[in-house]
């Protein structure tokens, strides 16, 4: 185990901050028993670290550096495509990168010599994690369903009786804003911890006017006090509400609802860039969710949609029709459908960790999407019932063993991919001039070990914008 060592004086000589040195030396820990190996584990030492390094910051030493350099979303074979340099560097000023390259490359340049530097010893680094689809405010866990579902209770039988999003919607609009804020700080924190720097928040458990505006705030306030950014998506069409199911002309009612009282308040106050809705059995029709998102647009929110979850419907096509961001899930995509999302500009954002812990066997067709040249992109879906995980690692692992993509795909598809279903392509999603300074370094000797490695967490460090978020107690930063 190599462990992060650095000489520094935070004091300054004449007007000017010391430069500093954090480089890596082999290190015993010898709080372990003999014999034992140390732990390869991501324990966060200090949380995170909001303050930037130094206005020029050179970051060596990666024995891989995944920049992932093009133009356009990756389709086809160009998923595979890591654009990958050994013993890589880079350069960041002002939180952008300003050089990439090798070590030699970049460490000649006249700016890295006046830098402060962090040298990965070795490690693998790659963009920062793009997490385009999460429920990320929510009150609490549905643990109890968890159990029912082991006893072959299936996600419409617990909605029939009161739970899945039923259940969710109860417990947050008793919660007080400030809990929920609690809870979805700890989470963003745990998300940095596994190399997440950029994820989408969807509201959707309000499921009315005040309790939807109460979460979409929180997504505001949140963007603002820690460093992960945030992206936000009005989901108010994620389910008809226990007040108006039943009831005649009760989903009409409900999308007036959304369209007169929820989407004014939104798009006046700026509380969402995209409107997204549940388009499945048991939640809204096409024609529903087309009025819903057409509603949206013309407040200024771009469409994204679930689709094909449960059934097919004709979300996926619809979400092409509309030219929506991403259509997400895709289960039960038919031949036709794959396509033409092959054909389109609209990202097919795959969800895996939602079917393994539902227990499903039919996981979304990636093999085939790829085939057809989609864009395809992965996502936690992190949510209290059918996706409690914000480990994006866990989730290359899955859709390397339960999609069958590469290592390759599933970095792609969580990186730049990602970054087009958020439209901050431009901006995220690689290691380019002139985008965020945005990484995530692996304490592994090759970038296929990370979702080797499945459920284990080698996360080292997660930088965002040019500032250290989350470093492990061996990253003494």
């Amino acid at each position: 185990m190599k462990r992060l060592y650095r000489k520094y004086s935070c004091r300054r000589t004449r007007g000017r901050r010391r430069k500093r040195n954090i480089k890596a030396r082999s290190c015993k820990d010898e709080s372990k028993p003999a014999g034992k190996a140390e732990s390869l584990s991501c324990r966060s030492c200090f949380g995170h670290n909001t303050e930037a390094l130094a206005d020029s910051l050179l970051i060596t030493g990666a024995s891989q550096l995944l920049t992932l350099r093009g133009d356009g979303p990756r389709r086809g074979n160009s998923l595979s495509n890591l654009s990958l340099i050994k013993d890589g560097a880079l350069l960041v000023r002002d939180g952008l990168i300003s050089a990439v390259g090798t070590r030699a490359e970049v460490e000649k340049l006249a700016e890295a010599r006046g830098a402060e530097k962090i040298d990965l010893g070795g490690r693998v680094a790659l963009p920062g994690f793009v997490d385009s689809h999460t429920h990320l405010v929510h009150a609490s866990s549905r643990a109890e369903e968890y159990e029912l579902k082991i006893a072959g209770a299936s996600y419409e039988e617990i909605a029939r009786k009161g739970g899945g999003i039923v259940n969710s919607v109860k417990k947050l609009r008793a919660a007080t804003g400030e809990a929920l804020k609690q809870r979805a700080l700890a989470a963003l924190k745990r998300f940095a911890a596994h190399g997440t720097t950029t994820l989408e928040a969807k509201s959707g458990y309000g499921l009315d006017v005040a309790s939807e505006l109460k979460i979409l705030r929180l997504h505001k306030e949140l963007a603002a006090e820690q460093p992960l950014e945030i992206v936000s998506t009005f989901l108010g069409a994620h389910m008809v509400p226990a007040e108006f199911r039943g009831k005649a002309g009760g989903a009409e009612r409900y999308i007036q609802m959304i369209e007169q009282k929820m989407l004014p308040h939104i798009g006046e106050g700026r509380l969402a860039e995209f409107c997204d809705v549940f388009c499945d059995r048991g939640a809204f029709t096409v024609e529903q969710s087309k009025r819903v998102l057409q509603a949206g647009r013309q407040w200024g929110l771009e469409p994204r949609v679930h689709a094909e979850q449960l059934s097919r419907t004709g979300a996926a096509r619809l979400a092409i029709l509309l030219r929506a961001a991403s259509c997400d899930h895709l289960e039960k995509v038919n031949k036709s459908d794959i396509v033409a999302l092959g054909k389109s500009e609209t990202v097919a954002t795959l969800l895996p960790g939602c079917d393994f812990h539902l227990g499903l066997k039919e996981y979304a067709p990636a093999r085939a999407l790829i085939e057809a040249g989609a864009i395809v992109s992965l996502a936690t879906d992190y949510n209290p019932g059918t996706s409690p995980t914000l480990s994006m690692p866990m989730i290359l692992s899955l859709a390397c063993t339960q999609l069958r993509m590469t290592p390759a795909e599933a970095i792609v598809a969580t990186t730049i991919n990602a970054a087009h279903a958020l439209r901050r392509e431009k901006s995220i999603g690689s290691l380019k001039v002139g985008k965020q300074a945005d990484l995530a370094v692996f304490e592994v000797a090759d970038y296929r070990e990370i979702p080797y490695y499945f459920g284990v967490n080698h996360c080292w460090m997660a930088v965002k914008r040019g500032r250290v978020i989350h470093a492990t107690k061996q990253a003494t930063i």
